[in-house]
């Protein structure tokens, strides 16, 4: 099992990224929230792994923390039909305590607007993580104490209002952070004023 990868960052594409440990270079798959923090290429970099071994294919998925990547190997080995690539997309739509919220508070609405989930898949998931013991009441636990700051999940709820509009997540990911990075939108900027500027920036 490779449980992470330390070298320097040779590649980094929205989805996926090339490290280059000493001369060899692994791909490995990646959500948005661990794109964002890569940094920039040629950097030296250490990414958190799972490798999933199917009967043809070894895929290795990376993440910038033990939550993302915990989280990953929750969603994919506890809820059924969930396999990777809806744990990535998972992972890409909201942040990890943004989701833990989601599924405390039963929240199908904000996770069915998750791109490739549907509504169907975001009740299974909040009913079969419910039904886990110790899963959704370490998170009510940890919640009140984690919660998002005002200005990330408005961010988080433009991003998803911006994909439910028809664009793509990873064009509504950067458009949001964008402005966030560039603080053009003063201070405490609400949902609708991250919309407004992200159609803005998009059009």
């Amino acid at each position: 099992m490779i449980t992470f990868l330390r070298g320097t960052l040779a590649e980094s594409l929205p989805n996926r990224a090339t490290i280059d440990v000493n001369g060899v270079g692994y791909e490995v798959l990646v959500p948005l929230s661990t794109y964002d923090a890569l940094g920039e290429v040629g950097k030296p970099v250490r990414i958190l792994t799972h490798l999933h071994i199917r009967e043809n294919e070894h895929t290795l998925y990376g993440f910038g923390t033990d939550e993302e990547r915990d989280l990953f190997r929750l969603l994919i080995g506890r809820v059924t039909g969930i396999g990777p690539k809806l744990g990535m997309a998972v992972l890409s739509g909201m942040s990890v305590t943004h989701f833990k919220g989601a599924v405390v508070n039963g929240d199908v609405t904000s996770l069915a607007k998750i791109s490739g989930l549907g509504k169907k898949t975001a009740e299974r998931i909040v009913l079969e993580l419910k039904d886990k013991v110790g899963v959704a009441a370490a998170w009510e636990a940890a919640s009140a104490g984690h919660s998002p700051t005002p200005e990330a999940a408005a961010q988080n709820d433009a991003v998803l209002a911006l994909i439910s509009l028809g664009y793509k997540q990873v064009d509504a990911h950067k458009a949001v952070k964008k402005l966030a990075d560039s603080h053009e939108l003063g201070a405490a900027p609400s949902v609708d004023d991250f919309i407004r500027g992200a159609l803005r920036v998009l059009s």
